[in-house]
């Protein structure tokens, strides 16, 4: 196994190589196939990994603690409530404790302005491997499932490949930015096309944006954007319908200082576009073939139908939230 990525962190694709991201793949097809054989696979025998969660998952936690139980190691779940950050705790000395007791620290912080600066506070004071367990600005893991589901379904060759990444109605919470900028700077690295549809008062953070087209033109893919939900899913190969809140929309620094007006302006903003929904009329704007994807859980009625997340013929979203526990355990194989 590569030895060259011990003590890497992983909080965006953005530090890794496409050439350290085709190892990452390559492991995680591997580790695949080994589990569907029942071959272990005890790579991190009797090592420690803490997970700290400031908000629940049920993806992540168990595709992470999951992994590390195959990979012969042990996986501590934190929530804050657990710890002494709700003391007063802060990032640095979580870091400097936790990576002397054990062999890595995984961390889910998607409060705006405040979780990618906690995650990068940490790594910059631990002595193992920190990993995103998703942030506000990135949800790396989620990046990894997706595109090793597009290999599975559509081959390694993804140039030309059309992706719409569409902004679509739910109303359970404002949903991190970080699922579709993760995307929007992965995929085209691959030479896949991404067309990215929201509505005006929904976009992505420009300086994620101004990354994502680099990415494309290094990648040889392609970044571009609509106002129009049908035109994005016109010819897709593949269809991300997937709400987002309006952060990017605000200042950062406006957002932080004003976080109850701008949470009751996105809410006002929400309920005029009720009609962004992956549903039928919509998915036969797109290739015969089309597939479905989705980060889960999908909001069912509001960002697509249950007729589409259903369908066997069109939705891959069960193989894609598999796959988050085979490049869960790529990453922290390789990296702890």
């Amino acid at each position: 196994m590569e030895t060259r990525f011990k003590g890497k962190h992983f909080i965006t694709e953005d530090t890794w190589t496409k050439e350290e991201l085709d190892i990452v793949f390559d492991t995680a097809f591997d580790l695949k196939k080994k589990f569907y054989n029942e071959d272990p696979t005890l790579w991190l025998p009797y090592k420690t990994l803490f997970m700290i969660f400031f908000e629940q998952s049920t993806r992540t936690r168990n595709s992470m603690e999951a992994g590390m139980t195959q990979l012969g190691g042990h996986a501590h779940d934190l929530t804050t409530d657990k710890m002494q950050i709700t003391h007063g705790e802060v990032a640095k000395d979580t870091a400097i404790i936790l990576s002397r007791m054990g062999h890595g620290i995984a961390c889910r912080n998607c409060f705006y302005g405040i979780g990618n600066k906690y995650l990068n506070e940490m790594a910059a004071h631990s002595r193992k491997p920190v990993m995103s367990l998703q942030d506000d600005v990135y949800h790396p893991f989620q990046g990894l499932a997706d595109l090793m589901t597009i290999f599975e379904h559509f081959g390694r060759n993804t140039k030309k490949l059309k992706v719409t990444v569409s902004w679509a109605y739910a109303n359970t919470h404002s949903k991190p930015l970080s699922v579709p900028q993760t995307q929007i700077l992965l995929f085209p690295r691959y030479g896949i096309d991404v067309t990215v549809a929201h509505p005006k008062e929904f976009p992505l953070s420009k300086n994620i944006v101004e990354k994502a087209y680099k990415n494309a033109e290094e990648g040889g893919g392609s970044l571009k954007f609509t106002n129009n939900m049908d035109e994005a899913f016109e010819g897709a190969h593949i269809v991300i319908p997937k709400n987002w809140g309006g952060f990017g929309y605000y200042d950062e620094d406006y957002y932080l200082s004003n976080e109850e007006e701008c949470k009751k302006e996105m809410k006002s903003n929400l309920e005029k576009y009720r009609g962004w929904i992956c549903d039928d009329k919509r998915i036969k704007l797109a290739d015969k073939k089309v597939k479905l994807m989705h980060a889960l859980p999908a909001d069912r009625g509001n960002e697509v139908t249950d007729e589409i997340l259903d369908n066997p013929d069109i939705s891959i979203v069960f193989d894609e939230a598999e796959n988050r526990l085979h490049t869960a355990k790529a990453i922290m194989g390789l990296t702890m």
